[in-house]
């Protein structure tokens, strides 16, 4: 591509084209198409009218700048490549992030992303069954890590609840609560992990371990 433009840029300067055969060269490498990749939650036509101000724009005098400004302002958006398409197409490949809970504390309701960021949310049914945290994103951070720690299958959790005294509850698909202790809750974890499955505990709905070294069945 590089020597490409060197050798157009001679071409230019060297020829003996006349200033309105050269501006009709140009005019041919005008902006008409914008090509978005890999976008599955962000809408296709919102991103190509923010970035609608592209078309007629060269290729050769294309600044990204703008764009990035641009795309910087959608919350779902994690990084993008963009990438020229002679003769006049752009083609922007975009990595979203991926919301993997709805952070409700108190009234602000938000995503939380697998990058632990907050985002602004907005009802997409593609995310309609995802987990509930009824707590703050700083002490959900801590707890969501300790959780991937143990191997915590996080996908058969449908309720967070964080208690005044800093104390977590988890509501499982199946309707089974786990009480935990304020501290030093891998144990707790990993217990239940073990027994959730074994045909003696199937039957019972909470799981109690808020007293140390010991396990409360109802």
């Amino acid at each position: 591509m590089r020597r490409f433009l060197i050798a157009l840029i001679l071409f230019l300067l060297f020829s003996t084209y006349n200033i309105q055969k050269n501006f009709s060269f140009f005019h041919n490498f005008q902006i008409k198409k914008i090509i978005l990749e890999n976008n599955v939650i962000i809408n296709e036509k919102k991103i190509k009218n923010k970035l609608s101000f592209l078309y007629g724009t060269s290729l050769f005098l294309l600044q990204t700048n703008n764009i990035k400004e641009k795309l910087k302002e959608e919350d779902f958006i994690e990084s993008f490549e963009i990438k020229k398409i002679f003769p006049n197409k752009i083609k922007i490949k975009i990595t979203e992030k991926k919301p993997i809970a709805i952070l409700q504390n108190k009234k602000e309701k938000k995503y939380y992303t697998n990058n632990d960021e907050a985002i602004n949310f907005v009802y997409l049914k593609k995310f309609k069954d995802l987990p509930t945290v009824f707590g703050d994103q700083k002490s959900f951070k801590k707890f969501y890590n300790d959780l991937k720690k143990t191997n915590f299958p996080l996908e058969e959790i449908q309720t967070f609840f964080l208690f005044d005294a800093q104390r977590w509850d988890i509501v499982t698909i199946k309707n089974q609560v786990i009480k935990l202790p304020i501290n030093d809750y891998d144990y707790s974890l990993e217990n239940f992990m073990y027994i959730k499955n074994q045909a003696n505990f199937k039957k019972y709905k909470i799981f109690d371990y808020r007293i140390e070294n010991q396990l409360i069945l109802k």
